[in-house]
């Protein structure tokens, strides 16, 4: 009789434990997508940038005597921006910095291009121009939006791995904390305004 409940308890604990793991497994895939997804919308906001440059930048070209190496800092910004995809189950804080890398750089080389075409009050005062230059800016928020998002379901995400009792199922199932995006270096140090264009 002893031993029959001896191994009723232990069957009933075996079943507790399973059932536990089910319920942090299922929790844990949930997030774990949420992660997924929300990356995934991080990437179509960048895309979304990178896709309006060919038309800023042939905007840009009607200027005769535009600078064209601003226009080809530009282009290969974009370039290896968009070159750079990452997988969001690869998902490293190595991989994520050079992700921030290239898309700093691009940022940097349209930060650039912008302040250039305050030279030229005539392509400023296209309406091509306005219309990009607009959906730009907007596109930068959605950046902005789509990075906060990100690093709320990482948070989430994050958490699960790491209480317990879920942090052992995340152990024996791989589920791994994940990076989240972090402000650049450069973003430290204040920028240097010069409004006087004749230099």
């Amino acid at each position: 009789m002893g031993k029959s409940i001896l191994i009723l308890g232990l069957v009933a604990i075996g079943l507790i434990f399973l059932m536990g793991g089910c319920g942090a497994y299922n929790t844990l895939v949930d997030k774990d997508e949420n992660v997924n997804q929300a990356w995934g919308n991080v990437q179509s906001a960048y895309q979304r940038r990178a896709d309006l440059i060919p038309n800023l930048v042939n905007t840009v070209k009607g200027a005769a005597d535009f600078e064209r190496k601003t226009i080809t800092d530009v282009v290969e910004a974009r370039a290896k921006a968009t070159s750079v995809n990452i997988d969001p189950s690869k998902l490293t804080p190595e991989a994520l910095q050079q992700f921030q890398e290239a898309q700093g750089q691009l940022s940097s080389a349209l930060g650039r291009l912008l302040v250039t075409v305050e030279r030229y009050p005539e392509l400023r005062a296209t309406e091509g121009f306005k219309e990009l230059q607009s959906q730009l800016e907007g596109t930068e928020n959605r950046i902005k939006v789509e990075r906060d998002r990100f690093n709320e379901a990482v948070t989430d995400y994050n958490k699960s791995v790491r209480r317990f009792p879920a942090a052992i199922f995340a152990g024996i199932f791989g589920f791994n904390a994940r990076p989240q995006f972090q402000a650049d270096q450069r973003a430290q140090d204040a920028p240097t305004v010069n409004f006087d264009f004749n230099k």
